[in-house]
C-alpha cells in the first residue's frame, strides 16, 4: 500500500476512535480516495506525503470546479482533505500543512423550501388507492410520523431500536451526528402508528424500520418510501425527508414555538444553524403581507 493509502487508513480508524457517525466515515473516505485518484495517473504511484503542497492543492480544488460540483460538495470534499491533513500534521507525518491557508468557498444562502402543513398532513396521513397498495403501509405510515412529527434526520430514523422507546411517557431516544443522544417526544398519532406497526411486524429483530427482507431499512430504503409517497399522494416528487424536518422546525416556529426548544429537538448543536427557519417564517409573513394588505400594493 502506498504512504498516502497507510495515511488514509489511519485517519479513517481516528475517526472511529472519536465516534464520528458511519456517515461522515463513509463521505470522508470516498472524498479522500477521490482526491488521491486526482494525483495518481494509470499505472503509477501517487505522491509522496511531502510532494503535496498549497499548488498541488489549489489545482486540485481548481479541478472540483471545472468538474462543476455544487458548492455545497466542493465544501464538503475541501473539509475531508483538510481535516486529513490536520491529522497528517499532528501525527508529524508531515512538516507544514498546506491546507490551512485553503480558503472554503462560500454557500449560497438558500433557504429550505417547506411544504405546507396541510400538504404535510396530507403526505403523512396518506390514503393510497388500491392499485398502489403498498406491502408494509404501517411501517410507511411510521415513518413519515417520525420524520415529520419528530423532525428527525433520515439517519436517526432507520438507526432506530425498539427499546429506544418509551411508551409510557412517549419519549424516544434519537442518537444524531457525532453519535450525540438526544430525547425527543412524539404524539398520539405516532404512538398509534407504532402500535399498529408492531402488531403486523413478525420479526423479533431489534431495529425498528424493516425491509422485506427483515433486515434494517436502509438509508436508501426510506428515502425511497418517502418519495413513493410524495409523488403518488402529493403529486410532489421533490419532497425528500430532510424536507419533512424543515417542515417540522417551521411549523413549529410559526405556530409559536421558542428557538432554543427548536434547537433542542432538532439536535443542532449551534443556535445559528437553528435560525435559519426564522428567515423562512419572515419570508412567508412577507408573501402574506404582500398578497393581503392594501398598502402593500
Amino acid at each position: 500500500m502506498s504512504e498516502i493509502g497507510e495515511a488514509i487508513e489511519r485517519f479513517m480508524g481516528e475517526l472511529v476512535r472519536r465516534n464520528e457517525s458511519e456517515n461522515t466515515i463513509r463521505n470522508y473516505n470516498a472524498d479522500l480516495r477521490d482526491f488521491t485518484s486526482y494525483f495518481t495517473p494509470p499505472e503509477s504511484e501517487p505522491p509522496t506525503l511531502a510532494e503535496f503542497d498549497l499548488l498541488a492543492l489549489r489545482e486540485w480544488l481548481a479541478h472540483l470546479y471545472e468538474r462543476r460540483h455544487e458548492p455545497a460538495t466542493i465544501r464538503r470534499k475541501l473539509a475531508s482533505m483538510r481535516s486529513f491533513f490536520r491529522f497528517l500534521s499532528r501525527e508529524h507525518l508531515i512538516e507544514k500543512n498546506p491546507a490551512r491557508l485553503l480558503r472554503l468557498p462560500k454557500s449560497p444562502k438558500k433557504l429550505p423550501d417547506v411544504p405546507s402543513a396541510e400538504t404535510t398532513n396530507a403526505l403523512v396521513n396518506a390514503m393510497l388507492p388500491e392499485d398502489r397498495e403498498r406491502q408494509y403501509p404501517e411501517r410507511d405510515r411510521l415513518l413519515l410520523e417520525l420524520l415529520y412529527g419528530c423532525g428527525l434526520r433520515i439517519s436517526e430514523a432507520v438507526g432506530l431500536n425498539l427499546r429506544d422507546f418509551d411508551r409510557t411517557e412517549r419519549w424516544v431516544r434519537v442518537r444524531g451526528k457525532g453519535r450525540k443522544e438526544r430525547q425527543v417526544p412524539y404524539g398520539r398519532k405516532a404512538a398509534e402508528a407504532f402500535d399498529a406497526w408492531l402488531a403486523v411486524r413478525k420479526n423479533n429483530a431489534d431495529a425498528l424500520f424493516l425491509n422485506h427482507l427483515g433486515e434494517r431499512l436502509t438509508d436508501r430504503g426510506a428515502r425511497g418510501i418517502v418519495k413513493f409517497y410524495a409523488t403518488h399522494v402529493v403529486g410532489d416528487s421533490s419532497i425528500h425527508p430532510h424536507t419533512l424536518r424543515h417542515a417540522f422546525a417551521t411549523h413549529l416556529l410559526s405556530d409559536g414555538a421558542d428557538l432554543r426548544s427548536i434547537q433542542e429537538l432538532l439536535g443542532h448543536a449551534r443556535l445559528s444553524t437553528t435560525q435559519k427557519y426564522t428567515q423562512v417564517s419572515l419570508e412567508d409573513l412577507m408573501r402574506v403581507y404582500d398578497k393581503s394588505h392594501p398598502k402593500a400594493r
